[in-house]
Parts: structure tokens; sequence; C-alpha cells
């Protein structure tokens, strides 16, 4: 049964008790009253068969990519190594993008395929300006920009210049790479940004992005799921005013929920619950596997039929209407804006005009 089925339960409460049970504890707030919420599908967005027990290699089969160009961050571990793994046997070169160039280099090459390792620390604005300078260099269009990479559940808070480190890493340090690829991505014939959101969502206050304490003082006590929630928040908005922004071009911006994965997005979970994990999250209907994790994103990345389909929400390989503020047009508009002021000396220049700054 999955996550969106399980009866009695909201789609909130379910997705919370998830990391519940993988965290071993109790949800006090998972009452049998409230009827379950149901999926509501946007219009005129095309639906396909695919569904969350899926693979990122079925939902390519018989497509040929050569020619095309892959962009994803995260690409030694999880659903990014599991994404540039296929699109590369599809026949994408992917530019894999890690924090190292040694982690890039080891995965890139144990793949079949072409690959091209770069370097890029999502906390450390000048690397994703440097490593989005590195791609520009080569002058290949970018017809899928995956924005893959992201932290969760750290232990306490914890910040970078000032701002929560889960909204740095999950949302800026991606901001800043999209802007710097804006241009090439729009020059392919028909570029995708495909965000890697989560359902994690529906943990941001209920009043949204927290703009007046972005170092995460908004929390009168630090809850990791929280922190994250407010970040893969920031992450559906950025992605909803990027569409509108690409109105009237050929490329298109959508975010994804992937499902609950037993991956390396969980190393920072206390050791008992990691192992937890690792025992038993195959016989929990609610986990995915990696090859299901990675379905989503490939196939929105992908799909010939999503070709004019940008500024929408996918879950299980088909999109779903999302609450909770993830489709407020004038909070993403003005999260864009904040974003700028915060990044603006890694957006506006080149990697060596930030460096000698």
């Amino acid at each position: 049964m999955s996550q969106d089925s399980q009866p009695g339960l909201s789609r909130r409460q379910m997705f919370t008790g998830t990391t519940a049970i993988v965290t071993a504890t109790s949800l006090s707030a998972c009452g049998g009253d409230e009827e379950e919420a149901p999926i509501i599908r946007p219009d005129g967005v095309p639906m396909s068969s695919f569904g969350e027990e899926s693979t990122a290699e079925e939902v390519t089969a018989g497509l040929d990519l050569s020619g095309q160009t892959a962009v994803i961050t995260g690409c030694n571990s999880g659903l990014g190594y599991e994404t540039m793994r296929v699109l590369a046997s599809r026949g994408a070169h992917v530019f894999g993008i890690a924090r190292s160039i040694e982690k890039a280099t080891d995965a890139c090459n144990s793949v079949d395929g072409a690959t091209t390792p770069f370097a890029g620390d999502l906390e450390q604005f000048e690397t994703m300006a440097a490593c989005a300078d590195a791609i520009g260099a080569t002058g290949a269009p970018i017809d899928m920009l995956i924005l893959n990479a992201g932290v969760m559940a750290l232990p306490e808070l914890q910040q970078v210049n000032g701002i929560e480190r889960h909204f740095v890493i999950n949302h800026l340090g991606h901001f800043i790479l999209a802007n710097r690829l804006m241009e090439q991505v729009k020059a392919a014939p028909q570029g995708r940004f495909v965000t890697v959101g989560s359902q994690g969502y529906l943990w941001a206050p209920d009043d949204g992005i927290q703009f007046d304490k972005l170092d995460g003082t908004w929390m009168s006590e630090y809850v990791p799921n929280d922190a994250y929630g407010h970040s893969k928040l920031a992450n559906g908005l950025f992605s909803l005013e990027l569409a509108r922004r690409l109105e009237g071009s050929t490329a298109t911006a959508n975010v994804i929920h992937p499902g609950v994965i037993n991956t390396n997005l969980g190393r920072h979970y206390p050791t008992h619950i990691k192992i937890f994990a690792s025992l038993f999250s195959w016989a929990l209907p609610f986990f995915k596997s990696v090859e299901a994790g990675a379905a989503t994103e490939t196939y929105v990345a992908t799909a010939p039929v999503l070709s004019e389909t940008s500024g929408f929400y996918f879950e299980d390989c088909n999109p779903v209407v999302a609450g909770h503020n993830m489709e407020n047009a004038a909070m993403a508009e003005r999260l864009w804006t904040v974003s700028e002021g915060l990044t603006q000396a890694y957006i506006g220049s080149s990697a060596s005009d930030v460096e000698e700054s």
C-alpha cells in the first residue's frame, strides 16, 4: 500500500508517519478521524501509464537520447547515480556533478556511456559558480538540468553565512547553478529543468517561507524535518517561478517527489535508525527501491509527451496538484527576488570575478 493510499490518514499525516516509522518514534498527531485527502490531478497535463513501482529504465525504454546533454547534481550516489546511469545508457552525454572531482570521476567512470565529471559543493557558492563556468566552457546546449542533490535531517541547527544549512544546500546552491546555466538550457531545442523536491514540503510552516528568519530561528525548538520541509517548499516555489520566467521559450521547469527511498540522503539520522532502514525497508510498503525512486525525475526529464509541460509537481511519474503554498505564485516571486539578493555575487559574474572579490 502506498503512502497515499493508507486508509484513515491524510497525505500530510502519512508522509510524517513514514519518517516516524523510520526514526522509530511515535506520531502523536496520527489520529483516525481525518479522511484521506484525495489526489487531485491538474487539468491539461498528460498522464502516464507509469506508477510507484516503475523504474527509471522502464520509463525510458525505447528512447534514444543520442546527441542530448544532461547535467545532474549528486551523481555519485543514490537517485543521482541511478539517473546518470540510465540516461547514459540511453545515449545522453551526462555531466555528473559531485562535491569533489574525485567522487564525480569515480561515479562517471563506473557507468557505461558518455559521462564527464565536474565538482561543485552546493554550500560553497564559489564552487557552484566555477562548476557552471566549466560546464559553460564546453559550449554544449543542456537538454536536461536535473537538480537532484540534497541534505536531510541535520541533527542540529547549522548555518552557512547566517542562513540555515538545509535551505542553503537544497535551494540556494541549485539556484546559482540554474541561473548560471539558464541560457545553455534555453539554447537546447527543448531544455528541461527538473528539481528534485519532496513531499516533505508538507512539513514547512503553514505560512510558508520564513523570509525574515532564514537563519532557522523561526523554529522555537529545532526540528530537523521542519527545516528540511522549509527547504523543499523553496524547491517547489523556485521551480514554479522559473517556469513563469521561461514562458515564451521552449524550455520548461517542473518539480518532483521521488518517493521514500533508503539512500545516502538519510546519512544524518542516528545510527540505529539507519540500521533499521537498511534491514527493514524491503518490508515496508511505502519504501521504493533506488531504481523506482529515480523514475519520476528521469521520466520528467525525458518523456516526449511533456515537451510543453511546465510549472507542475509530479509524484510517481504523474502530475499532482500540490497544496500548502506550493502553488503560491506571489511567494514564489518573492523567494526568487530574495534568493537573487543572497546569491548576487555568484549569479551575475564569472567565477574568476567571484574569486577576486
